[in-house]
């Protein structure tokens, strides 16, 4: 029960995270890109906090870190600060659905990062899941061809391709948050996967608080103003984000990252899912194609 019990909590983290997403996304207008950043972080971290509690008294298990536990969890909490900023730009310049999807570069990442960092070696079953989910993300995140493209200055194709690149580049970080958030997992040593999971979201929460919220204090006191007035939206996306990331790390604690990202891919389907009912988005039929590829590499992913 406990081995594929990170295939539910993947596939809930997922759905969290999308709702998360689109929070995020309608803040950015009211409080830019950092300040709808640290959302996530400042309104999740006592939801994190009760997380921890509840898990240590109902299960008598006790975080014993090792020194290294804290330098992994601050620098996941970076890495996951530097995705998200990556990913809400994005979506300022392309549509919530591609721009998700094009973050989902990720599980080619991941699994180089694991191996390099955590000695996670993939199956080949597992890296044909990739290879078939990144061929469906470049669909998606491929420019469209314009009768001028060959005459276009290079400052508008680089303004054309900026949202890819900054999709490819959150999906960079949010690779490396997940491999040392594993790594911080490992550290803990409470003697149960669940604490050891929770521990570290607070751990890494609590850096990244301190971090943004303080450097919003110093540079942009406005911006956090305006975040504490928005708290209504700002508490749903907090809880999300740490109920998501809960759920995350937990499938991190006990299978491969690589396996875990991978399998997050189903976070597209929620996605066009959002992006049709809420925010009346029409994905193109080359977006349509670039979904179903992705879903293949999940079947693949669970037959890993």
């Amino acid at each position: 029960m406990i081995a594929s019990l990170w295939i539910f909590t993947t596939v809930a983290a997922a759905g969290a995270q999308s709702l998360r997403n689109a929070l995020q996304r309608g803040l950015t207008s009211s409080l830019g890109t950092l300040g709808a950043t640290n959302v996530r972080f400042l309104f999740g971290l006592p939801f994190a906090i009760l997380f921890l509690a509840v898990l240590v008294v109902a299960t008598g298990d006790r975080p014993h870190p090792v020194p290294a536990f804290w330098a992994w969890a601050a620098a996941g909490g970076v890495g996951q600060i530097l995705a998200t900023a990556c990913m809400l730009a994005a979506m300022r310049d392309r549509s919530f659905l591609v721009t998700i999807a094009l973050t989902k570069t990720e599980p080619v990442q991941v699994a180089l990062f694991s191996l390099a960092f955590l000695g996670e070696v993939p199956t080949g079953t597992l890296i044909t899941a990739i290879a078939i989910a990144t061929l469906g993300v470049m669909v998606l995140s491929w420019p469209k061809r314009r009768p001028t493209a060959v005459d276009e200055p290079r400052a508008t194709l680089f303004l054309r391709l900026r949202p890819a690149l900054l999709g490819v580049a959150s999906g960079g970080f949010f690779a490396l948050a997940a491999v040392f958030f594993k790594a911080g997992i490992r550290a803990t040593h409470s003697g149960g996967f669940l604490v050891d999971a929770s521990a570290t979201l607070v751990a890494s929460l609590a850096v990244q608080t301190a971090l943004l919220t303080g450097w919003l204090a110093l540079r942009a006191p406005a911006v956090l103003g305006a975040t504490l007035r928005e708290w209504r939206p700002s508490i749903g996306a907090g809880f999300l984000g740490a109920a998501a990331s809960q759920l995350w790390f937990v499938g991190f604690a006990i299978a491969p990252v690589a396996a875990v990202r991978t399998l997050g891919l189903v976070e597209i389907l929620f996605a066009q899912a959002l992006s049709r009912g809420l925010m009346k988005e029409r994905p193109s039929a080359r977006d349509l194609l670039g979904v179903l590829l992705l879903i293949l590499g999940v079947l693949f992913v669970l037959r890993s």
